[in-house]
């Protein structure tokens, strides 16, 4: 039964960065949907995120199987419950690409945005956050999962100097509120996307040292 349940264990780590790879490639998208002001890339993320729905139930049936016929203890039992929850993460992850990919039809519709946004630098340090985490997943890594949550902090403060770049463009250009807000929203998607990502690595860091760490952030310092 061991055997058994150490190749079941083995696939479902396959599925979950399966899962987790299809997910890096649709916020990757998304992103690079506004910023070189291409439709096609948003189009594509809206039009593909069945596969990431079909994939994320795939891996839940997985991990209620294995847990219904092995009921494995330990080391075992924290990575299938780790992956239940990061399988949630992942499936809300796309939502958000989805989310920010209809914006950015919006947004490169219309004329270029003539106030200083962030955007770019924030899009990547969350991006940067969402392959840390899963690259914690892979190398069951406590260390660097305790980094991606160090960085949610920064994108946090990325997050509210965007809400006052924006602020400062609505007073400076009223006839621009709409395509602002827009903005404003991708930012705030981003902001949730970060959010996910230290969610799957508090996760990790339970899966690792069996220590449930939300809320203790400080303690990282």
């Amino acid at each position: 039964m061991a055997i058994h349940l150490q190749r079941e264990i083995d696939n479902l780590k396959k599925k979950i960065l399966n899962l987790g790879a299809l997910v890096e490639s649709r916020v990757r998208k998304a992103t690079l949907s506004i910023q070189n002001r291409n439709p096609d890339l948003a189009r594509d993320v809206i039009e593909t995120d069945l596969e990431i729905d079909y994939v994320e139930v795939d891996v839940e049936e997985e991990c209620l199987k294995i847990l219904a016929l092995h009921q494995p203890v330990a080391v075992d039992l924290r990575f299938i419950i780790a992956v239940l929850k990061i399988n949630n993460d992942l499936e809300r992850i796309g939502d958000l690409a989805v989310n920010i990919a209809e914006r950015a039809l919006y947004l490169v519709s219309q004329p270029p945005l003539g106030v200083s946004l962030d955007f770019v630098g924030m899009a990547r340090r969350v991006q940067r956050m969402l392959k840390n985490s899963l690259d914690a997943l892979v190398n069951f890594s406590a260390s660097l999962a305790k980094e991606v949550c160090l960085d949610d902090d920064e994108v946090d403060a990325m997050n509210r100097q965007m809400y006052l770049s924006v602020q400062q463009g609505i007073r400076s250009q009223p006839q621009r509120v709409e395509p602002l807000i827009h903005m404003l929203s991708v930012s705030r998607h981003l902001e949730r996307i970060a959010d996910h990502a230290t969610n799957i690595a508090e996760d990790v860091i339970y899966m690792v040292e069996g220590e449930i760490v939300r809320h203790k952030t400080e303690e990282y310092m």
